[in-house]
């Protein structure tokens, strides 16, 4: 822990002292390896742009964003696009957790009950400072103070490094807190469209194919989309079986319990998932060897296998999207490509990589040891490693 605090401590002397270059005129920051270029801000630590080459070797870029760094912070929707969030992500049940015998409680903005990403001040919502970049490698720094975030107490020092390798991008994160025990469960929150809004046959990802090997239980959703401490096992064939065989994210469009299916109101995917395998560790902070995750299009050829030593991850296909709000970048046709311009219901999935959602507010899981955190206890670690292709 020490170690840590240090390396903070080093890397924001290098920052103030000017050793760190200043972002492109866009305001992003971009890194590159053989088959991969990425570009991220420093607001909420998001990627903005990720480049793979599809099997015609034409450069897309497959995760949503804005054009300008600017907008990260201005747009009032705020999907989190790209982002970190924290210091706890995802939901918090009723809004409020009890550690160590005192009840917390925190802010309700995912409506009606819930916390979502720890509020409207989480680590999605910060500018974070820039510690180290070159060539295939960038550092994020942050620092949270005390109940900054409206529940959270103590102080917590983050660090994101985010770097590539031929044909792979590599999220590195890790948070240290220093003065208080409390909740802590990050992950990076990237929005995939592998066909980059450029099939002109289906602007959604319906038509991509997704697989779950190791997940075949879920956390159950009450009738408000809050976890409620239920665990399900996924059957096979049924909705959200991913894990018997790869398939559509659509396959089940048609099918009764589409909508409804992970939330009132919307169909598709919302879900939480756990990833069981015997040698998986959240302590280990080497991911797992074999994939948990692997998302693929038959148009432009490109897959993604992800690697992951989290015990689990949220998915969404992005079935409460609003129609026609949500802009497509440049980079990927904006105004005028497939989708006339605008995002559509169902046009991204997001994968996020990390613990049991809202674990804090079920003891009985048994899930304190990954999502609590303090002085005696050493480090938080999310380690995620996607690997690309094109056939």
């Amino acid at each position: 822990m020490q170690y840590f605090g240090l390396v903070l401590a080093f890397s924001w002397l290098a920052f103030v002292q000017g050793k760190v270059p200043p972002p492109s005129p866009d305001g992003k920051y971009t890194i590159e390896a053989p088959g991969i270029k990425a570009s991220f801000i420093p607001y909420s630590a998001a990627i903005t742009n990720l480049f793979v080459p599809d099997h015609n070797g034409t450069l897309r870029d497959l995760v949503l964003g804005y054009d300008t760094a600017d907008e990260y912070a201005t747009d009032k929707i705020h999907p989190n696009y790209g982002a970190i969030p924290g210091r706890y992500a995802n939901r918090i049940a009723n809004a409020t957790y009890e550690l160590d015998g005192v009840r917390y409680y925190t802010q309700r903005n995912n409506a009606p009950n819930s916390t979502m990403h720890s509020g409207t001040n989480g680590w999605s919502y910060r500018v974070w400072n820039v510690t180290d970049v070159c060539h295939d490698s960038i550092t994020f720094t942050l620092r949270d103070e005390p109940f900054s975030s409206e529940g959270m107490p103590g102080l917590v020092l983050g660090r994101v490094t985010y770097s590539v390798k031929p044909n792979t991008w590599i999220i590195s994160i890790e948070a240290e807190a220093t003065t208080h025990r409390t909740p802590l469960m990050l992950t990076n929150h990237a929005y995939w469209q592998l066909d980059a809004f450029a099939n002109p046959y289906n602007d959604t990802v319906l038509n991509h194919t997704f697989s779950m090997p190791f997940s075949k239980r879920q956390l159950a959703y009450d009738s408000v989309a809050e976890v409620n401490g239920t665990i399900l096992h996924i059957p096979q064939h049924s909705i959200n079986d991913f894990w018997s065989s790869p398939k559509h994210v659509g396959a089940n469009a048609s099918a009764k319990g589409w909508i409804g299916n992970c939330g009132p109101g919307f169909g598709g995917y919302d879900c939480a998932v756990t990833i069981d395998h015997d040698h998986l560790n959240p302590k280990n902070p080497q991911p797992y060897s074999q994939p948990v995750a692997t998302l693929r299009s038959d148009w432009s050829g490109i897959q993604w296998d992800m690697y992951s030593n989290q015990a689990g991850f949220a998915f969404t296909s992005c079935g409460f999207f609003p129609k026609d709000i949500l802009p497509v970048k440049k980079t990927q046709g904006g105004p005028g490509s497939a989708n006339d311009g605008f995002v559509p219901t169902y046009g991204c999935l997001a994968v996020e990589p990390q613990d049991w959602t809202s674990g804090i507010d079920y003891p009985e899981w048994g899930r304190e040891p990954y999502q609590i955190y303090g002085p005696e206890n050493g480090v938080y670690r999310n380690e995620v490693v996607y690997k690309f292709s094109a056939s």
